[in-house]
Formats: C-alpha cells, sequence, structure tokens
C-alpha cells in the first residue's frame, strides 16, 4: 500500500511540473544585427579580412608641424607626406594680429609654397586621393564669408571706387598662394581632366563665381585667370558656366545694381566671344539681347562700359548682321539726363560703326541720326562736341555720304542751330566744319536743305507772331470785360 502512494505522488508531482515549464518558458530575444566588425574566431579560421584597397589617408595633425621636404621623402612614403603637408594648410591664423602665432603662418606659406613647387614642375604625381584632399583644402580657404563692402557698412549708395582706398585682405600672403597653386593645378599638363572635373565639379564653380564679389582686385584677377582657364580645359563645364554668369549680370541688372566683379566677367565674356564659330547659336544671340544690352541701363555702367563696349563690338565683328539689334538696343538704353553716360554710348556707336555695313547701316541710320541730331544740339558742350568727332571717322563718313539723301534733313536743323546760337565756341567751329564736309559732297542737296531751313524758320517766325497778336487780343478783351 506504501509503494503504491509513493508511485502516486511521483505522478502528480511530474503532471504539476510539466504544465509550470511550458508557461515560463523564456520567450527567445531577438537576434541582434550583424555587426560591421569582423572577428576571426577559431572556427572562422578560413575566413581572412580583404585588404584595403588604395593608400590610406593619414589623420588630420592637431598643430602645425615642420614636415620633411618632399624630394626628400622616400618613394614609399610620398603619398603620407604630401598628404600631411595638405592637412598642414588647412590652418587657419588671425591675420590682422601680425605678431600673433608667426611661426605657424611662416610654416604653411613654406609648405603652400612648396606645393605649388610640386604641382608645377610635375615632381610627384599625384593620385586621386592627393587630388582630393588637395582641392578640398583649396575649397577650405578660399570659399568664406567674405567681409562686408563699403556701402553696406555706411549704408550710403556708394562712391566711386577710383576716389576710395583700396580694399587689401590682410590674409592675402596666404591666400595668393593657395590661388596659385589651384592654377598651376587647373593649368598643369599632368593634370588629367577626366579625373580634375571630378572635384572642380558645378558646386566649385558656383562658389568661385561667388568669390568674384570680394573687394580686392587682387583676388578677383586670380579667379578671373583661373576660370578662364578652367572654361578652356574642361569642355563639359562651358555650358555651365556660360549659364551661371549670365545669371549673376541678371541678378546684377534687374535687382541688386551692385556686384564688384563685372568687370572681370565681361572680360571673360569678351575670350567666349572671341571664340565663337559662325554662324553664331541662338544661345549667343539671346545673351547679347537679354543680358549686354540692358548692361547699359544701371547707373554705375561708367565702371565697367570699357569691357561692355569691347564685347560688343565683338559680336558685330564676329557677325556684321548683329550691327542693326545691337544699335537699335543702345538706342532704347539712351540715357536722357547724364550727360556722363551718353557721351560713353556715342563712342561705342562710333566703334560699332566701325565694323557696321552698308546695308545694316542704312536699315538703323533713321532712328540714329534722328538721336545723334538731338546729341549735337545738346548744351553740355561734351556731348555735342563728341558726336560732331565722329565726321573725323573715314568709315562713318563714307556711309554718310552714301546716305547723305536721308541724313543730311535730319541733321540740318541742329547744325544750323549751333552755329547761330550755341553758347560754345569750339561747337560752332565744328558745326561749321560739318557743314562745309556736306556743302563738298552734294552741293545742290545742301541748298535744297537750306531752302527747307528757311521756309520753316520763316513759318515759324509767322506762328510765333500769330501767338503773340493773338494773346494780346485776349489781353485786351479781359481789359474791356474788367
Amino acid at each position: 500500500m506504501k509503494n503504491k502512494n509513493k508511485m502516486f505522488n511521483k505522478i502528480m508531482k511530474r503532471g504539476k511540473k510539466c504544465p509550470k515549464e511550458s508557461i515560463e518558458a523564456p520567450v527567445p530575444a531577438p537576434s541582434p544585427p550583424p555587426s560591421n566588425v569582423t572577428v576571426n574566431h577559431a572556427s572562422r579560421t578560413t575566413v581572412t579580412p580583404k585588404p584595403t584597397a588604395g593608400p590610406v589617408v593619414p589623420p588630420r595633425p592637431t598643430t602645425v608641424e615642420v614636415l620633411p621636404n618632399l624630394k626628400d621623402t622616400p618613394l614609399t612614403e610620398k603619398h603620407g607626406v604630401f598628404i600631411r603637408k595638405v592637412h598642414v594648410c588647412c590652418f587657419f591664423f588671425d591675420f590682422v594680429d601680425t605678431m600673433k602665432s608667426a611661426r605657424e603662418k611662416e610654416i604653411k606659406r613654406q609648405t603652400l609654397a612648396e606645393l605649388i613647387d610640386i604641382v608645377q614642375t610635375g615632381s610627384c604625381k599625384m593620385n586621386e586621393i592627393m587630388q582630393d584632399e588637395m582641392v578640398k583644402m583649396i575649397a577650405l580657404n578660399i570659399f568664406r564669408c567674405l567681409p562686408p563692402a563699403a556701402h553696406e557698412i555706411t549704408g550710403g549708395p556708394g562712391g566711386d571706387p577710383e576716389e576710395e582706398d583700396m580694399y587689401m585682405d590682410p590674409s592675402w600672403p596666404h591666400l595668393q598662394l593657395v590661388y596659385e597653386l589651384l592654377l598651376r593645378y587647373v593649368v598643369s599638363s599632368d593634370t588629367d581632366a577626366r579625373i580634375a572635373k571630378r572635384y572642380l565639379n558645378h558646386s566649385f564653380v558656383l562658389k568661385l563665381l561667388d568669390l568674384f564679389d570680394c573687394e580686392d582686385i587682387r583676388e578677383r584677377e586670380y579667379l578671373k585667370t583661373i576660370l578662364h582657364r578652367m572654361y578652356g580645359r574642361f569642355m563639359v563645364h562651358r555650358p555651365y558656366i556660360r549659364s551661371a554668369m549670365n545669371n549673376i549680370l541678371y541678378r546684377f541688372i534687374f535687382e541688386t545694381e551692385r556686384y564688384g566683379g563685372v568687370n572681370e566677367l565681361l572680360e571673360i565674356f569678351s575670350s567666349i566671344i572671341y571664340g565663337f564659330s559662325v554662324p553664331m547659336k541662338e544661345e549667343h544671340k539671346l545673351f547679347l539681347i537679354r543680358a549686354l544690352i540692358p548692361l547699359h541701363k544701371p547707373k554705375c555702367v561708367a565702371s565697367y562700359h570699357h569691357q561692355l563696349s569691347y564685347c560688343m563690338t565683338l559680336f558685330v565683328e564676329k557677325d556684321y548682321r548683329l550691327a542693326d539689334i545691337v544699335i537699335r538696343g543702345l538706342l532704347k538704353c539712351w540715357p536722357i539726363s547724364n550727360c556722363g553716360k551718353e557721351v560713353l554710348f556715342l563712342g561705342e556707336l562710333e566703334e560699332i560703326l566701325e565694323f557696321t555695313q552698308s546695308l545694316e547701316f542704312k536699315r538703323c541710320m533713321v532712328p540714329l541720326f534722328k538721336q545723334i541730331g538731338r546729341s549735337i544740339r545738346s548744351p553740355h558742350f561734351q556731348v555735342a562736341e563728341r558726336a560732331l568727332f565722329w565726321w573725323n571717322n573715314e568709315h562713318i563718313v563714307a556711309l554718310i555720304a552714301d546716305n547723305r539723301h536721308v541724313i543730311l534733313p535730319i541733321i540740318f536743323d541742329p547744325l544750323e542751330k549751333n552755329i547761330q546760337y550755341h553758347w560754345n565756341q569750339a561747337i560752332n567751329g565744328l558745326s561749321s566744319n560739318v557743314r562745309r564736309m556736306f556743302v563738298e559732297m552734294d552741293s545742290d542737296l545742301y541748298e535744297q536743305c537750306q531752302t527747307q531751313y528757311e521756309e520753316k524758320e520763316t513759318m515759324a517766325e509767322e506762328l510765333e507772331e500769330r501767338r503773340i497778336t493773338t494773346w494780346k487780343r485776349l489781353e485786351e478783351v479781359a481789359d474791356e470785360a474788367v
């Protein structure tokens, strides 16, 4: 009986333990994500880690250190030493205080000079990693916040740049070397354009164009040279460079009328226009109509007019059929009360007419000489003098002589009034010389114009007398009514 009871208790205990174990069994935790770290366990002796491809970039130093000359460095170590030198050039210093960190500044200057020599001579063949690090260093140095311009500090409209003190960037001793390094890298025959264009990409070009707004003319000269070389070297970037430069000019014309590098951009454009093929693409003609001609509107046109006039003349020289478009565009932008701008426009028109053929001249000669007649009659003697100087140009005189039947009746009135009424004796003499030239060209035509002028003057005098008589009658009637 006792044995049966023991057996029964064992069976009951087992029955209680089984459901307890099934209920309290722990839920398996989710497996963690696979780690990127490879652990070489003993059971994985067949798995070997993959070697890294190419040389490794050394870590950036925390202090400016003097490194051995790359020419004296063993070939196997040149890669690492070059990159370490590039990293040294990434340090920035306070150039306002000339004595602060003088030793470190000199180390960076010498390192930059050595890098320029390396790139210029090609003494060290640079792989892609070296080029990438060097361009990053250049970008770190030159792409910075520009100091506020003079008009931003004073809040005024800004004066004549020639009268103001030229801004000199205190960090230029290092910046110049960085720009020189970039220039040597772009023009070097050892630089593979297919590789370099990855680092000197569209973003780099756009940031480079933003720097043209700096006030230091030395920096803008370097930017102009570098961008021009990049345009010539990297053909794939040419449409983007032209588009980005156009956008800057549009923003200057229609929004801000403030941009420091208009001169330099126009100088780059002049070399680009010089290389245009004929017949010109529609894109280039639109640039002429939408950018170059409207650039005559801003008040500060005198500061960049020389470069602008050269670009306009190059277009007409490349394709004489554009003369009519250019001349009519200038007439639309003609200044009304700014005599200085009017003198500039007269000089520019004279240069354009040098390359204008007879057919294009005939299309625009009527509106052109109506404006010239107004300039001849201007009370400002410099405007009248500049307009009358056109008759010293043989090519323009030949065009006028061929179309004298149209031109002389337009300007006869201003010439005669200058001779009779202008306050400046020099203008009287120049007008008399122009009249003499027309008499020698065609005396019969001159006599016809003289007769018409006298009849017109007689009619004007009669009209004036009638007006005076009418006013007198009105005054008499008014007195009688009172």
